[in-house]
């Protein structure tokens, strides 16, 4: 399977081999667990300079942990509570989040947030439960991964109590309308952009949105192993998604901004750094110097 996907790669990859970052991938999902590695070797080969492994409960924010620590400097992790699982959340759940944000591999809390599309756990529950992780991401002095569905105004409302006290901010697979993104950028937030503006459907509102966002407040994502970019042809027989289909997303974007793929690239990666602390000079040469880690991570190592 694995020589397979890669043959498939080297046909249908986009031509263009820039350095790009992914900020969310579920690599803690357990549809990875028999082929992680050969998964990081095509997402290395596709022009992958680092990925950040979403932690959304206790179990996968352990894994996300674990991966990062394994390969240092190349994967880094969240640990937070999905607002699906926000019943979870009590203090376990909460001293498990506050020992990793200690960790140099986690770069962020999160991913939490509302969800009212499926409303998995009580709302006032999902609200308690995200209030209490950007307490913690205040305490942590820690960027936030955030999420949101169908749960616009109580989002922004609790985001907006909190904002003068927090670091950065992205909102993770956004697909909002131009309103909706006036309000993240509002709060300062940054926006994430997954294979869903590849969807020739459901992404022809977040197309036009998507050129409204200002070049350093912009992200990209696979969402791995969800949101497949539809615009890949043919498909991966198995539908999975992968941080290697990342420059399908890109090119996307790049398209929609009316904006090459080297720039839209170079922009996006200089904002992950940016975004996540990951070195002294967001501007300084990608190529030459892709893992000068800043701060209190400096010389810091598995």
């Amino acid at each position: 399977m694995a020589t397979e996907l890669r043959n498939w790669l080297d046909r249908h990859a986009p031509p263009m081999m820039e350095p790009l970052v992914d900020i969310g991938a579920n690599l803690a999902d357990r549809s990875f667990f028999h082929d992680l590695d050969a998964v990081l070797k095509r997402a290395w080969d596709a022009g992958l300079q680092w990925i950040v492994v979403t932690g959304s409960d206790r179990q996968s924010n352990e894994r996300a942990f674990v991966q990062a620590r394994k390969h240092p400097q190349r994967l880094y992790a969240t640990a937070g509570l999905h607002p699906h699982h926000a019943e979870d959340w009590g203090t376990g759940i909460a001293a498990q989040i506050r020992e990793l944000s200690r960790q140099p591999e986690v770069v962020a809390i999160g991913e939490c947030g509302l969800d009212y599309f499926r409303d998995l756990s009580p709302r006032p529950i999902q609200r308690a439960a995200f209030g209490a992780q950007l307490e913690l991401a205040v305490s942590a002095a820690l960027p936030v991964f955030l999420h949101q569905r169908d749960a616009h105004q109580d989002f922004v409302a609790i985001l907006r109590e909190y904002h003068p006290h927090l670091k950065e901010c992205v909102v993770h697979c956004f697909t909002g309308d131009k309103d909706a993104l006036a309000d993240y950028l509002s709060l300062d937030c940054y926006i994430g952009i997954t294979g869903w503006i590849c969807d020739e459907r459901r992404g022809l509102s977040l197309q036009k949105s998507v050129r409204e966002i200002p070049p350093d407040r912009l992200l990209i994502e696979s969402d791995a192993p969800y949101l497949l970019p539809r615009g890949m042809r043919p498909r991966p027989k198995d539908r999975r998604n992968e941080p290697a289909f990342l420059p399908w997303v890109a090119q996307s974007v790049a398209e929609a901004r009316e904006e090459s793929y080297p720039e839209l690239a170079a922009q996006t990666t200089r904002n992950a750094a940016s975004f996540f602390r990951r070195w002294n000079d967001p501007n300084s040469s990608l190529r030459e110097q892709p893992f000068r880690e800043y701060g209190r991570h400096n010389n810091e190592g598995d």
